[in-house]
């Protein structure tokens, strides 16, 4: 069936629209994708709501966050629209919307994870059924709620040969490592372009580094590297997983720009160096997803620290800036047809167990 997947992440640099067609399981075929920036203020907006929900013990609702929800779900559904136009599709020829919203809050150790975003909505004014809140039931199970992706990544490389690893960067870093007896384990490695990002946009005004270019300019400040790495999150074994707020800038204050934006790319590789330590074994590829890849300075340091080449998810044939969108769309067909999304080795939940909660028109 048709199916449109919709991701917002936590770098903050706008929405990915995907329509595939699939069949939830082994069958996969991009069919079109689009993607769009957020306009400074809408950005703006979307920051002020995370920081004020993570002043908060619980979801609830707020005008501020209200008001980000609304606006992100407008701009989602304008975003189908055009998809749907691009490909030359019908919105009765799709079956499902896989909606992911906005995370603001991320804490499955207080029991609750929140993703803003009007799915109910979505659906009556686009004449479509949508899933969304794919991460609540896992966490009210005791799991993560993430990484969801895993699921997906097993489906693209169905034909690759194990033990492989696909590395998604984007504001937060995660893994899923696929084993040779088909083992599948995933978790969150770190800070993949957060951190990178925030440094670059206090230090230059940019909104990131742009092929790396900063850092490559750079030294990265072992002393520094090695208090950001004194954290006893990268001992814990998986599952486990982090909100965009967990680490912040302090170590690296003092530094220039240059050799800050080294210090923290440096930071993001080795951190995934040591996320392999907890893999059963090292894996022979490592393909690379998300807006991280296109950082040649953070590939280079990955694939040096890990010990193995960072391959662009294009390598297997795959648009790596469309993976997560296309991910959202097989969990929504998924969720319809009552399939799991999330596992034991992913998320840390007891049983596999499907999740999302469906809207009809």
């Amino acid at each position: 069936m048709l199916a449109v997947g919709l991701m917002s992440g936590t770098s903050l640099d706008g929405i990915d629209a995907a329509l595939i067609e699939t069949d939830g399981e082994g069958a996969v075929r991009p069919v079109a994708f689009l993607t769009e920036p957020y306009p400074d203020e809408e950005r703006a907006a979307i920051r002020e709501a995370t920081a004020m929900a993570l002043s908060f013990s619980r979801p609830r609702h707020d005008l501020v966050i209200d008001a980000a929800a609304a606006m992100l779900t407008d701009r989602h559904m304008d975003l189908v629209r055009r998809l749907l136009a691009h490909a030359g599709v019908e919105a009765s020829g799709v079956a499902v919307i896989g909606f992911h919203g906005q995370t603001i809050a991320h804490r499955p150790d207080r029991g609750w994870t929140w993703q803003i975003g009007e799915g109910d909505r979505m659906a009556k004014m686009l004449g479509i059924p949508v899933v969304d809140d794919f991460r609540s039931a896992d966490v009210i199970a005791g799991g993560q709620g993430a990484p969801l992706i895993p699921v997906y990544h097993r489906a693209l490389t169905a034909d690759g040969a194990p033990p492989l690893a696909v590395l998604n960067l984007g504001g937060v870093g995660n893994v899923t490592f696929i084993g040779a007896d088909g083992a599948l384990i995933a978790f969150d490695t770190g800070p993949a372009n957060a951190l990178i990002d925030d440094w670059v946009l206090a230090e230059t005004g940019a909104r990131y580094d742009a092929g790396g270019a900063l850092a490559a300019a750079g030294r990265v400040d072992e002393a520094v590297l090695a208090t950001m790495l004194d954290n006893g999150w990268f001992d814990r074994p998986p599952p486990k997983s982090l909100d965009r707020a967990d680490f912040g800038l302090a170590a690296v204050r003092g530094l220039s720009a240059a050799d800050g934006a080294a210090t923290l790319t440096a930071f993001t590789a080795e951190t995934i160096a040591r996320a392999f330590r907890h893999c059963p074994e090292q894996p022979r590829r490592l393909i690379v997803a998300g807006g991280g890849r296109h950082n040649a300075t953070l590939m280079e340091m990955i694939a040096r620290r890990c010990n193995v080449a960072a391959e662009p998810i294009e390598a297997l044939g795959w648009n790596g800036d469309a993976t997560e969108a296309e991910g959202f769309a097989y969990m929504a067909v998924r969720t319809l047809k009552g399939l799991e999304i999330s596992f034991p080795g992913t998320t840390g939940v007891r049983r596999p167990m499907p999740g999302g909660v469906l809207h009809r028109p």
